[in-house]
C-alpha cells in the first residue's frame, strides 16, 4: 500500500507542467546537502543575544541527532532503491544524483529537526524557518530522488530528535515564575516614596541608565552608587536622613543594577520591611527575569499600579571566630568549585546560552577540581560541588535551569560527591544520557534549612559572587517573603488595590 501510494504520488508530481520554481528548487534542495542552509539560518538566528540564539543552538544539536539516525543508523538498517529518474523531466533531475539508500530522506530529517529545535525556543523564529523547511523536504519528491514515504519518516525522525533535547535541555514554558500575588504594597505614582539605587556600572559599559531612570521616577529619590562607598551606608544615610528631617517616609526601595546591586538592595529591603521596585540594568537579570520584570517600563507600571508577587530570599549565616554574619542571595548559594563553574558558564552563556553554557563549564571544572570534605547535618561527605538554590530549580535530577516558583520557603540542595571511584566519568557519562538522578555521584534534596560543615576553609559564592570564606555555614529562607513589584497582566486594576499599605 505503501509502495503504491509512492508510485502514485511520483506519478503526479512528474507530470506537472514545467515551471521557472524547478530551478529554484533544485538550488533549495542543494543548499541544504550536508545541512549548510540550516547552518547559515543558525548563523542568522545566533547574530542576536536571546531566544533565538538558543533556538539555533537547539537546532543545530536537533539536526546532529537527526543525522546520526537517518544516516548513520537507519539508511544502512533498512536499504531501499531511490525512484527511477524515467518519466522526470530532465531539467529537474540532479546532477549528482545520490546513491545511499533512499530511506529515509535525510534532508528531510535535517529540515524537520532544526524548525521544530527553533520553534520550541521561539515560535514566531519557527513559522519563519517551517515553510523553507517544507520546501526542502518537498524537494527531494519534486527532483525524484526520494519517495514520499522517505521524506515523511525524515521529518518524523528530524521532529523527534527535536522533541528529545527537551530530556537534556528544557524548554522553559514562561519567563515569569509563579509567585502569590500581593494586593498590599503601597502605589508609587510618578515614583513618590521610592528610593531607588543605580549602579551605573552595571550592564553595558555604553549606557548610563540613571537619567532615564530620573525620568521615569520623577518624584523618587535616586542614589547613584558612589566608587569606594558601600551602598547600603549609602541608603542606610538617606533612610536615616529622611527620618530625621521629618521627611515622607520611604514607601518602597528600589534597584537599578545586576543581582550584586539587586542583592544588597533587597536585604535593606528585608530589614525596613519594604517592598522592592527591581529595574534591571545588569548585564545578565537573572533574578528580574525571574521575577517577570524585563524592562524600566514594566518596572514604572507595576510601582504605579500598587502590584507586587511575594519573592523568597535565601540566606546564608557564615560562622567565623568574630561573630556571625548573614548574607543574603536571590538565585544560587554554593560551595566548592561552584565558583569557577558560574564564572565560566557566564562568560559562556551570552554565546552558546544557559544550559550548554554550564554542561560546558561543568566538564572544564570537575577537571581541574579538587573534592571538599563537607558535612551536611552532621553527615560527612566529600564532594566537588555543594549547589543551594533559593527555591527549587528544575529540572530535578538534572542541571538546574530554572525555578517554577519564587514562594515555595524551600531549599534546592544538590550535590556531586567525590568520594566514589571514577566518580567525575560517571557524572559526565549520567550528564550524557539524561540518567544524572539515577547516578550515585548525584544527590538532592529540599530543604528548610541545611548545616555545612568544612573541614578546612572554603569559599562561598552567592549569586555567583565569591564574598566570604569560613568553616560552617547555614542556610535558609527567610520567613518573609519580599514584595517585588510586577505587574499581573490578567488584573491590570485589582477591586483591593484602594486598601492602605500594611508593614510585612
Amino acid at each position: 500500500m505503501v509502495d503504491r501510494s509512492d508510485r502514485t504520488v511520483q506519478g503526479w508530481v512528474a507530470a506537472l507542467p514545467p515551471t521557472e520554481a524547478d530551478q529554484v528548487i533544485k538550488r533549495l534542495t542543494r543548499s541544504a546537502n550536508h545541512s549548510l542552509l540550516w547552518f547559515v539560518v543558525a548563523a542568522l538566528l545566533a547574530s542576536r543575544v536571546g531566544v533565538t540564539r538558543r533556538a539555533a543552538l537547539r537546532g543545530l544539536i536537533a539536526i546532529l541527532g537527526a543525522s546520526i539516525t537517518a544516516n548513520g543508523v537507519l539508511k544502512p538498517l533498512l536499504p531501499r532503491r531511490r525512484p527511477p529518474d524515467r518519466g522526470l523531466p530532465k531539467n529537474r533531475r540532479l546532477r549528482n544524483r545520490p546513491t545511499s539508500s533512499s530511506f529515509p530522506s535525510g534532508h528531510a530529517a535535517s529540515a524537520a529537526a532544526f524548525a521544530t529545535a527553533v520553534a520550541m525556543e521561539s515560535p514566531r523564529a519557527g513559522l519563519a524557518v517551517a515553510p523553507v523547511a517544507a520546501a526542502v523536504a518537498y524537494s527531494r519528491v519534486h527532483s525524484g530522488v526520494h519517495w514520499t514515504s522517505d521524506v515523511v519518516a525524515g521529518a518524523a525522525v528530524g521532529a523527534t530528535s527535536a522533541l528529545l533535547t527537551r530530556h537534556w535541555w528544557p524548554v522553559r514554558s514562561s519567563d515569569e515564575a509563579a509567585a502569590r500575588p500581593l494586593d498590599r504594597v503601597p502605589e508609587l505614582p510618578d515614583g513618590a516614596g521610592l528610593l531607588m539605587a543605580v549602579n551605573p556600572l552595571s550592564g553595558d559599559p555604553a549606557y548610563d541608565p540613571t537619567d532615564d531612570i530620573r525620568k521615569a521616577f520623577p518624584e523618587a529619590t535616586v542614589v547613584v552608587t558612589t566608587s569606594g562607598r558601600d551602598l547600603a551606608e549609602q541608603l542606610e544615610e538617606e533612610l536615616a536622613a529622611r527620618a530625621d528631617s521629618g521627611a515622607e517616609p520611604v514607601l518602597a526601595l528600589g534597584a537599578a543594577g545586576g543581582d550584586g546591586t539587586v542583592s544588597t538592595v533587597v536585604t535593606l529591603a528585608c530589614r525596613h520591611k519594604l517592598p522592592l521596585v527591581l529595574v534591571p540594568a545588569g548585564t545578565l537579570n537573572h533574578f528580574a527575569r525571574d521575577v517577570g520584570v524585563y524592562d524600566l517600563q514594566e518596572a514604572v507600571d507595576a510601582s504605579r499600579a500598587g502590584e507586587a508577587v511575594a519573592v523568597d530570599l535565601g540566606a546564608v549565616q557564615v560562622h567565623r571566630q568574630d561573630g556571625t554574619v548573614t548574607r543574603h542571595f536571590l538565585n544560587t548559594a554554593s560551595l566548592g568549585c561552584y565558583p569557577d563553574l558560574v564564572r565560566l558558564r557566564e562568560r559562556w552563556q551570552g554565546r552558546w546560552g544557559k544550559w550548554p553554557a554550564f554542561v560546558a563549564a561543568l566538564i572544564t571544572v570537575l577537571r581541574r577540581a579538587t573534592p571538599v570534605e563537607l558535612g551536611l547535618d552532621g553527615v560527612t561527605h566529600s564532594v566537588w560541588i555543594l549547589f543551594v538554590g533559593n527555591g527549587p530549580y528544575h529540572p530535578r535530577g538534572m542541571v538546574p535551569a530554572f525555578r517554577p516558583r519564587l514562594d515555595t520557603g524551600l531549599l534546592d540542595v544538590r550535590w556531586l560527591r567525590a568520594d566514589i571511584r571514577f566518580s567525575r566519568v560517571r557524572a559526565f557519562c549520567a550528564l550524557a544520557f539524561a540518567a544524572l538522578a539515577h547516578s550515585r555521584v548525584y544527590g538532592q534534596r529540599e530543604a528548610i534549612s541545611l548545616d555545612a560543615t568544612l573541614t578546612a576553609p572554603g569559599l562561598l559564592a552567592t549569586d555567583g559572587e565569591v564574598v566570604v570564606d569560613a568553616t560552617r555555614f547555614t542556610f535558609e529562607v527567610e520567613p518573609k517573603p519580599v514584595p517585588v513589584y510586577r505587574r499581573d497582566e490578567n488584573n491590570p486594576r485589582w477591586a483591593t488595590r484602594n486598601r492602605p499599605y500594611q508593614p510585612w
